[in-house]
């Protein structure tokens, strides 16, 4: 324990405690001694540089359901149990073959990672997506219930059904809740806790054993059309406004998110600005993936302000 006296004499140097015998000792102020510095300055010199991030995120969503061609299907089967069709096996093959392309090209030591809903149609789709992948090119996998779909409550009553989702249309669809089951705003509760998990995963480099780290990784989420929605608004901290106006991904399409040249995760990286007004980016959120394309983790947009003309009406 040292004390700094503030005046007298003694000012700038450092009054340290009595040793054994009742000495005092003094000594200079020196603010870059090893000893005076704090503990976790010190940890992170020492420390080795951080693992790469993975080159890219990829969302899939599950191929054609048997919900997805009659509803009717709800009524009998519980929804975590609903499968594919055997289309929807040829657009999960299909969509493996499409990552396997992005992600080999130009090298050859990539590999992917995978997080999965634990609903049978996205185990479905992705063992449709393992096709297209030597064992070796597999780094792990891990069934993930928070990225599950978002619950209607239970069996469904088909009538009743479609009227509970007109009624989520002139509600909103982020904020209704269908009864005994959830509302978008309760998904983004669990995705808001996944992501902060898949953020730490990346930040530690959990997806590969420390001497066999290569920048060629690729996480695939392999989840349904409203969850990855909401996980994209988590993730850019997109408005419920902005959120209401996405549009739902295609059965067995993926939407991708890749570093830039900072370091961050964009959809400008792989995507066009044409396919990302498709999905329901408005100008305002290309300009920011824009930005996201070439800054480096941790940085702040200070010329952009985010969402601000939609908050505050009275600017010219």
């Amino acid at each position: 324990m040292v004390c700094l006296s503030p005046v007298g004499p003694a000012r700038g140097r450092i009054r340290c405690c009595e040793d054994t015998l009742g000495r005092h000792h003094t000594r200079r102020w020196n603010p870059t001694s090893p000893d005076l510095q704090f503990p976790e300055l010190l940890l992170r010199a020492s420390m080795p540089l951080p693992p790469s991030r993975p080159r890219r995120i990829i969302l899939v969503r599950h191929g054609q359901s048997e919900g997805n061609v009659d509803e009717g299907a709800y009524t009998r089967v519980p929804d975590p149990r609903i499968g594919l069709t055997s289309r929807g096996w040829e657009e999960a093959e299909a969509c493996g073959r499409r990552i396997r392309k992005l992600v080999s090209t130009g090298c050859d030591d990539w590999k992917v990672y995978f997080y999965v809903s634990p609903y049978r149609r996205t185990l479905e789709t992705l063992r449709g997506l393992g096709k297209a992948f030597e064992p070796e090119r597999i780094a792990g996998v891990r069934e993930e219930p928070r990225i599950r779909e978002q619950d209607f409550g239970n069996f469904q009553d088909r009538e009743k059904m479609r009227v509970e989702k007109e009624i989520r249309r002139r509600y909103g669809r982020f904020f209704y809740r269908f009864p005994n089951g959830e509302s978008a705003a309760d998904v983004y509760d669990r995705i808001t806790g996944f992501r902060e998990t898949l953020r730490a995963d990346i930040d530690i480099g959990r997806f590969q054993p420390p001497g066999l780290r290569s920048p060629n990784m690729n996480i695939v989420l392999v989840s349904h059309g409203l969850t990855l929605r909401v996980f994209l608004m988590r993730w850019y901290k997109w408005t419920v406004e902005q959120f209401e106006g996405l549009n739902n991904f295609d059965n067995g399409g993926m939407l991708v998110m890749q570093t830039g040249s900072g370091g961050r995760y964009s959809l400008l990286v792989h995507h066009t600005d044409e396919e990302l007004q498709m999905f329901g980016l408005t100008e305002d959120m290309l300009k920011d993936q824009l930005w996201q394309k070439t800054a480096k983790p941790g940085e702040l947009n200070y010329n952009f302000m985010r969402n601000g003309q939609s908050f505050f009406t009275h600017f010219s």
